[in-house]
């Protein structure tokens, strides 16, 4: 980047020297974690190239993600210690990422990529253009809400 601004990477990799130096052993581990998956992220596919900050951001969502699938997991295994760490760590990356939006903004944005796609195609919009809506709010959240989220915010709206 030309300007001054570090990039969300690199401030991955200073937090990680910050924690290593405080001997915090489990933000050590979480962002050692989530440097190495974007780091598989950046040598996905035919050539090597550096992610930009939407990108790192999405592989952090994926990995908030699937942290809080496998405390779920391990909670209904019965295994409270390591649905705990993969919920700390969970909430770790989770600060690296863009506040969520609440139920009432994301309705907002829905109606209006409703109305959006209304325009467009001169029809009122039904249930089978589900993944228009879905696809216009997505692009707009960028991260700030989850898939399942949105879609069940346009289901609702559609209904």
């Amino acid at each position: 980047m030309t300007d001054s601004t570090p990039t969300l990477k690199a401030r991955l990799r200073t937090d990680l020297t910050a924690s290593m130096k405080a001997r915090d052993a489990l933000t050590t581990g979480t962002l050692r974690m989530a440097l190495a998956a974007v780091g598989v992220a950046e040598v996905a596919g035919d050539t090597a190239r550096e992610l930009s900050d939407a990108e790192v951001l999405a592989v952090l969502g994926k990995e908030v993600r699937k942290r809080k699938e496998a405390a779920d997991a391990f909670a209904g295994a019965g295994r409270a210690e390591l649905a705990d760490k993969e919920r700390a760590e969970s909430a770790v990356l989770t600060a690296y990422l863009p506040a969520q939006l609440d139920d009432e903004e994301l309705a907002g944005w829905v109606a209006e990529a409703v109305e959006q796609v209304a325009q467009d195609t001169g029809a009122p919009v039904t249930p089978r253009q589900m993944g228009v809506v879905v696809k216009a709010v997505q692009a707009r959240a960028a991260g700030r809400a989850e898939g399942g989220r949105i879609a069940a915010a346009v289901r609702a709206a559609l209904a």
